[in-house]
């Protein structure tokens, strides 16, 4: 299926690995010309590499922190307005509220709720004023299970449901989109190390990570590709009638 996306922009926050870069390098399937952003030069470089391989479309990268509103604002002037932009960067780490400190939470949302929502302030603005692009927020299932050793991400990523539901409302009349997807595991390089060491605490064999999986709806998590896949369909114009929602990726579970 031909997406209608040749020739569009996209923003890719979070975009060197993972979730990130799956959607990128299929939005570049589509001939969409990319820009990456990430905190770390050498994996976006790598990513980009990757990307234009496959696709030969223009690939740029941009390394920032984007938990920092300076840093925000700079990546924001580096930019033109892109048609479409992809907030995923951010990880907010797991425990309960005891084990969770002021300091710890601060910096997590800083990264994954305020950098979604500073970065998105602005570009959809300039968004607004050329009366066209896409948002799409990469948000997390456990913003609608509420899992008590997630509190600050099951927190987080609530309140990243309920501002893409709500800007997304305000937003048909400068002909803008606002989505978010909220993927449930997914076996990105982050999730795979973690289990590793989980499997070698229980088992002392690394490689039975994905026995942890095995209650899921199809045996496993699911792959990068299978959230970009979604990214991509969501910010074309195939989906040009879906705004101010959410779409649950996580097997069915």
């Amino acid at each position: 299926m031909d997406l209608g996306l040749g020739g569009k922009t996209a923003l890719v926050t979070g975009g060197s690995k993972g979730i990130g870069r799956a959607s990128a390098s299929i939005l570049a399937a589509e001939g969409v010309a990319i820009t990456l952003v990430a905190r770390n030069p050498d994996s976006l470089a790598a990513a980009a590499a990757m990307i234009r391989d496959r696709s030969q479309v223009p690939v740029e990268t941009i390394a920032a922190d984007l938990s920092r509103q300076e840093e925000v604002e700079r990546v924001a002037a580096m930019v033109p307005t892109p048609d479409i932009l992809v907030n995923n960067a951010g990880a907010i780490p797991p425990g309960g509220l005891a084990a969770v400190d002021n300091a710890t939470w601060r910096a997590a949302w800083d990264l994954k709720v305020f950098g979604y929502i500073s970065l998105t302030r602005t570009i959809h603005a300039r968004m607004a004023e050329r009366g066209a692009g896409v948002i799409v927020n990469v948000i997390g299932a456990a913003g609608e299970k509420f899992d008590p050793d997630y509190i600050a991400g099951s927190a987080g990523n609530a309140a990243l449901m309920a501002f893409t539901r709500a800007l997304g409302r305000a937003s048909p009349p400068h002909g803008l989109r606002v989505v978010g997807i909220n993927p449930g595991p997914v076996e990105t390089e982050r999730l795979v190390m973690l289990q590793r060491a989980r499997a070698e605490r229980s088992f002392g064999e690394p490689e039975r990570w994905p026995e942890f999986f095995a209650h899921m709806p199809f045996g496993r998590p699911a792959m990068p590709e299978e959230i970009g896949s979604a990214v991509a369909f969501l910010a074309s114009p195939r989906s040009a009638y879906t705004n101010a929602t959410i779409l649950t990726i996580d097997g069915g579970g």
